[in-house]
């Protein structure tokens, strides 16, 4: 196979990959979110009205539909530059490593969380394969700036959180539970 196409492969299996990985958030995000949060170390820092009530399938929405434009983004300049741009390789690098968090978050929580399933089946493996074919291919994955452009995701992810919770203020939030004695 020629190496653009595998560059390419790669480029474009970054937001294919993401795009697998969020299905299973989409579906589970919301609906976990309360149990998952209140669960958590109060030393995280939760939101106590999420702690609460969790959030809606609205504000799960909305935020990754804003993670997809950056993903997609970070896909594009990496089939426009080959694979080397700083954007893609630190959209990968994020990618993979988030994979990571999904599976500490279940072990801290000690339960399911959204995303562990499919960490270990899509988001580690893709990103495995991806910096070996950027390796074969001379071109490093991490370098100091797909680094920094890679730490500067996390942030941006809460975010882009953030904002959704400003733009739905209440909507924001999962149902409240009726019923339920102190």
């Amino acid at each position: 196979m020629k190496r653009n196409n595998r560059i390419r492969r790669v480029c474009v299996g970054l937001f294919a990959a993401w795009a697998l990985h969020d299905a299973e958030e989409y579906l589970t995000m919301a609906p976990t979110s309360r149990e998952v949060f209140s669960g958590l170390p109060e030393q995280l820092p939760i939101p106590e009205e999420f702690r609460e009530r969790g959030i809606s399938q609205v504000h799960v929405n909305l935020a990754m539909s804003a993670m997809g434009a950056v993903v997609a983004a970070s896909a594009a300049s990496g089939v426009r530059s080959g694979g080397r741009s700083t954007l893609f390789r630190g959209g990968l690098l994020a990618f993979g490593l988030h994979g990571f968090t999904h599976i500490a978050s279940c072990l801290v929580a000690g339960r399911y969380t959204t995303g562990v399933v499919t960490s270990p089946l899509v988001v580690i493996p893709y990103w495995l394969w991806a910096r070996r074919v950027l390796k074969r291919h001379g071109i490093r994955p991490e370098d100091p700036k797909a680094v920094v452009t890679a730490l500067a995701v996390f942030p941006a992810l809460a975010g882009i959180h953030a904002l959704v919770r400003k733009i739905l203020g209440e909507g924001s939030l999962g149902p409240e539970i009726s019923g339920t004695a102190v």
